[in-house]
């Protein structure tokens, strides 16, 4: 019984550490404006475990940084396209990562001193956390990615009517897109936010199709590539904008639809992995144990 509890208490602090470690990561573009409006709104938080644990990731993060230029510019990337710009983000990625492997490394090593476990078992729990401290943050990175992607593809056809609405009211194509950035932030607020940055690129000079393939870079989006081309082909051809930006519009909903009935198509094939794991067996158990039982009956009778 002791055992299973000792167990029990490692794997619990092992999830515990680990969703500390991950929310540190998802708060941590929260700066000082984010924290004087939460105190005052009355929202406390707890900002010395915070800023110790901020403090302190880069550090252990900045020990198992890729030597490779080609490496670190790829970490860096993924962690742009899940939508995490702060500069030491890639430190603290890291730094989560080494924290799980430093538990998973303690953990195996108390349950085989302590002899709570038997050795092959303590070297399978801690092989086991182990290897969740290598893929983990990673897939966690990569759903973020996909969550992400998922929320500015929603977006995207409705900033397009709400952009074509601003032309045709008389405005240009930059002020509306202020215009738009300001009306999606409450909305799409992901979008809005990658808007806001494609206007402050417009501002300090570069022109709108390129700001709109950076968008496109930090995204990872083929819809905003798309976009991006469309508004320079317009600008270099002279081709109607309003006219341009309905017909991209439209081909973005059709395909918004045609994912969502692949999607559909693909759900009844789904279904055949649990109905054959789960549902069948039941069935198969329902409809034979009689009979079964009324041969084994049979048989013993038979052999008395």
């Amino acid at each position: 019984m002791s055992n299973e509890i000792i167990l029990a208490g490692v794997v619990f602090l092992f999830v515990v550490a680990a969703a500390l470690v991950v929310g540190l990561l998802l708060t941590s573009g929260r700066g000082k404006v984010d924290a004087r409006l939460d105190s005052l709104a009355g929202k406390a938080r707890p900002e010395k475990v915070t800023q110790i644990a901020r403090a302190t990731l880069p550090k252990m993060g900045k020990a198992i940084v890729p030597e490779d230029e080609a490496e670190r510019t790829k970490l860096r990337a993924r962690l742009i396209h899940a939508g995490l710009y702060q500069p030491q983000a890639m430190y603290i990625f890291l730094g989560i990562k080494l924290i799980m492997l430093i538990i998973a490394t303690i953990v195996g090593i108390g349950l085989t001193l302590t002899k709570a476990l038997p050795t092959g078992q303590a070297l399978m729990i801690a092989m086991g956390l182990y290897m969740a401290g290598m893929i983990g943050p990673s897939f966690w990175l990569d759903k973020r990615k996909a969550a992400r992607q998922t929320q500015l593809r929603r977006g995207l056809p409705d900033a397009l009517d709400v952009l074509v609405i601003c032309l045709e009211g008389g405005l240009s194509l930059q002020s509306s897109l202020q215009r738009v950035t300001d009306e999606l932030r409450g909305v799409h607020k992901q979008l809005g936010d990658e808007l806001r940055i494609v206007d402050r690129e417009i501002q300090l000079g570069v022109n709108i199709g390129e700001a709109l393939r950076h968008m496109a870079q930090r995204t990872d989006l083929e819809e905003a590539l798309s976009l991006a081309s469309v508004v320079a082909q317009s600008e270099r051809f002279g081709a109607s904008m309003t006219k341009s930006l309905r017909n991209h519009s439209e081909n973005l909903r059709s395909k918004r639809k045609q994912k969502a009935e692949e999607r559909a198509q693909k759900a009844a094939t789904k279904m055949l992995v649990p109905t054959l794991l789960f549902i069948f067996p039941a069935v198969f158990i329902i409809l034979l144990a009689p009979a079964a039982f009324e041969v084994q009956a049979l048989f013993v009778n038979g052999n008395k």
